[in-house]
């Protein structure tokens, strides 16, 4: 197994898995444990390197991002927030907030939420960020902001792309946790399971993906996020456009011969 670790005192940690098909799958572990994985300023800043570099690196296939401790993450750091008062700050807060989410989203490889514990406000816009996300099926989720007179608007954003918009506003008006089995229910996660099942449940997923083209993966996760926002013809003509670059490439051509042929395919990437 090839590792990559840091110090406990690190705020974020990394291990790279390598995967049966070839490559590695690079689980990122939020690590403010005591914190319940606050989004500090700092692990924001640690987080969006990370996934920078992971972006330029070929051998990594998917992203798995998880929690250390009793939490998956519960929202930003209040303490910090508290402590650096004033609308500049909490406008360059926000920002790189959205720009860490918009990150995740803008990466050429597919990321898992694995999910233990609470997700909330931020944190619950972190597993919305996510392309998927595997909870616990003790794992609970809020966007409980209006509690405390600070609306999630942020996470509004996020959530309101994943879920219905009458189940995504009962959340943020309400700000009360919901379950694992409510959050798969109305689209927020893909898979429950058992919390002692869910690296294994959370591998499984990863490594599935992890054996298709790296460039398909690619090509078809920004044409996803791309044609959401479009109107249907206009989304129709893009997607028309993004098939037919695709069958150019040597992978399209190489897994179309591998299916009629009945043989594996195999992938270079191009």
């Amino acid at each position: 197994m090839t590792v990559q670790t840091r110090p406990d005192t690190e705020v974020l940690l990394r291990e790279d898995r390598p995967c049966a098909s070839g490559g590695a799958i690079a689980w990122l572990t939020l690590n403010r444990p005591q914190a319940r994985n606050a989004l500090s300023i700092a692990l924001m800043a640690a987080l969006d390197a990370a996934l920078v570099q992971i972006g330029q690196e070929p051998a990594i296939r998917a992203v798995v991002l998880a929690g250390s401790g009793p939490a998956f993450c519960a929202g930003h750091d209040l303490r910090e927030i508290r402590a650096n008062p004033g609308a500049e700050a909490y406008a360059a807060l926000f920002a790189q907030c959205s720009a860490l989410m918009q990150r995740i989203v803008r990466l050429p490889k597919p990321v898992i939420a694995r999910v233990h514990g609470v997700a909330t406000a931020a944190g619950c816009q972190l597993v919305a960020s996510c392309d998927l996300a595997v909870a616990a099926e003790t794992a609970r989720f809020a966007t409980p902001g209006v509690n405390i007179g600070l609306f999630c608007s942020t996470p509004m954003v996020a959530l309101s792309r994943n879920v219905p918009r009458k189940q995504a506003m009962e959340m943020l008006l309400t700000g009360e946790l919901i379950p694992a089995a409510r959050a798969r229910e109305i689209g927020l996660v893909n898979r429950v399971v058992p919390q002692a099942a869910l690296d294994a449940a959370t591998t499984e997923l990863a490594e599935t993906i992890a054996a298709k083209s790296p460039l398909t993966l690619a090509i078809g996760k920004e044409a996803f996020y791309r044609q959401a926002e479009m109107p249907l013809d206009e989304a129709y003509r893009y997607a028309s456009d993004v098939m037919t670059r695709n069958m150019l490439a040597r992978d399209a051509g190489e897994g179309i011969d591998a299916f009629l042929q009945k043989r594996p395919p195999v992938w270079t990437g191009s």
